[in-house]
């Protein structure tokens, strides 16, 4: 086993890319956590003792959260396939494997494909539970968000200009750029009295994409942090709509009865009402 290990550990060391058991483990304990935020959510719907903003942020971070470790699984499948395919190649033609070895070494490799099934299905009940209905939106390839957008040099656009510019990138359908403006808009001008505004273009950019997990939370952000602005009715009625194209209907119906409540006479609650009526 130990001259096996050594093997596999060349291997990988030569590849870069090979599957290990500590791939697995790291992406076991994201899932153990992911298990737990939905006991909670269970918990806490179960009890309706939080409030349903609380709740919703919950559902949507656990979502984006799950999109990631899905496409993580995937990529370690791909791993454990490409290592198997080597290692068996290597193995075949070293003069010093012998069958025990190569029993082990299929043995280490089928495990790992058993775990990586093994959390698919964990994964899946997650996806159970929130009424996920996957959509071809779900496996495209979402924009790179970790990167920082970048700011053109020379002249400084004032407050209206950047605004307004982000505006229009935004009604021609360039999305990345209008999202890259937006932000920029937040970045340099956070206290803006039309940040609020900003910020709900923004969650309007990953609505467009379909990427709804992430457009409830840049809702979100626009009730949190701008309770007093103007965008606060339709940030609740666009978080209402994503949810219901998630197939989300308990929580996109929790959503418009708060806008009804809280904001009754608006028109963004006569659309809610009748929103409400193909339930």
């Amino acid at each position: 086993m130990k001259y096996f290990t050594l093997i596999l550990t060349a291997f990988c060391i030569a590849l870069g890319g090979c599957a290990s058991q500590q791939d697995v483990i790291i992406l076991d304990d994201r899932l153990i956590e992911l298990e737990f935020q939905l006991s909670k959510i269970k918990s806490v719907a179960k009890s309706q003792k939080t409030e349903g903003n609380k709740l919703r942020g919950q559902s949507a971070g656990l979502r984006a959260n799950l999109n990631e470790i899905r496409a993580e699984i995937q990529a370690l499948s791909g791993k454990i396939e490409e290592t198997e395919f080597l290692l068996k190649q290597n193995l075949a033609a070293s003069a010093k494997a012998s069958d025990e070895l190569n029993q082990k070494s299929e043995k280490q490799l089928d495990g790992l494909k058993e775990i990586t099934a093994f959390n698919k299905d964990r994964i899946t009940q997650i996806e159970q539970y929130l009424n996920l209905e996957l959509s071809k939106s779900a496996h495209t390839v979402k924009p790179d968000l970790a990167k920082k957008p970048t700011y053109q040099t020379g002249k400084t656009l004032t407050e209206n200009e950047l605004y307004q510019q982000a505006k229009q990138a935004f009604d021609k359908g360039s999305l990345d750029a209008a999202r890259g403006k937006f932000e920029e808009f937040l970045d340099r001008y956070p206290k803006s009295q039309k940040a609020d505004n900003a910020q709900f273009w923004i969650g309007e950019v990953f609505y467009r994409e379909k990427w709804y997990e992430k457009a409830i939370l840049e809702y979100q952000k626009v009730i949190e942090n701008y309770p007093k602005g103007n965008k606060v009715e339709d940030s609740l009625l666009k978080q209402g709509f994503a949810f219901y194209n998630l197939k989300d209907k308990p929580n996109s119906r929790l959503i418009f009865k708060e806008l009804i409540k809280k904001y009754p006479g608006s028109n963004q609650a006569k659309i809610a009402r009748k929103k409400l009526k193909e339930f």
